[in-house]
């Protein structure tokens, strides 16, 4: 007979209480607090490069950029995450009562990663997709070139690109910024 372990389920106040004095970061979901694993080296400079090249095309426009340790709440399913790149138009909104937590994203992108590509497709896309102000969601490929693009058209309608060549150009419409993949992939070594 083998023991099953029971999994203590915990509210948002007491993942907020323990995510703030923590060292490490946590995202919460379904009342399970779930430890995030650190970046590897591909991931943390595409995720870099990413943040840049929006900085950069977006400087002086009504927007705020984030990287990594910035908290969004999905408050449809009452989840936190910690999204690679999140773009918020201005003014940034946050939670009820927080200083810490936004709300307004308008696009993310996730960088894919060996434990978390299925998740990042699935059930957080579709956590994403209940945020009245996101319309455009990014996944980057760590491993090979290839970035898949969802933009919003309407009301649940989404349009599904894909992209593979160095010198495919994807446009964010989102935001109206155009990235050339050879920038986003720069100085990217894939193992074999």
């Amino acid at each position: 007979m083998i023991a099953q372990v029971e999994t203590k389920t915990y509210t948002a106040q007491e993942y907020l209480e323990l995510e703030v004095n923590s060292l490490e970061r946590h995202e919460f979901i379904n009342g399970q607090i779930v430890l995030m694993a650190g970046g590897a080296r591909n991931h943390n400079e595409i995720t870099s490069i990413l943040n840049a090249i929006l900085r950069v095309s977006l400087k002086g426009k009504p927007y705020s950029i984030f990287a990594s340790d910035q908290r969004l709440w999905v408050s449809q399913l009452n989840n936190y995450t910690y999204p690679d790149v999140m773009v918020v138009a201005k003014p940034v909104e946050l939670q009820s009562g927080r200083t810490d937590t936004i709300t307004n994203p308008v696009f993310i992108a996730e960088v894919l990663s060996k434990g978390t590509r299925a998740y990042d497709r699935d059930e957080k896309f579709a956590a994403y997709r209940s945020i009245p102000s996101f319309q455009e969601y990014l996944l980057i490929d760590q491993y090979r070139l290839h970035v898949e693009q969802y933009s919003k058209t309407d009301a649940n309608k989404w349009i599904f690109s894909e992209y593979g060549v160095m010198g495919d150009r994807l446009m964010l419409t989102s935001v109206s910024v155009e990235i050339l993949l050879a920038d986003l992939y720069e100085n990217i070594e894939f193992s074999e």
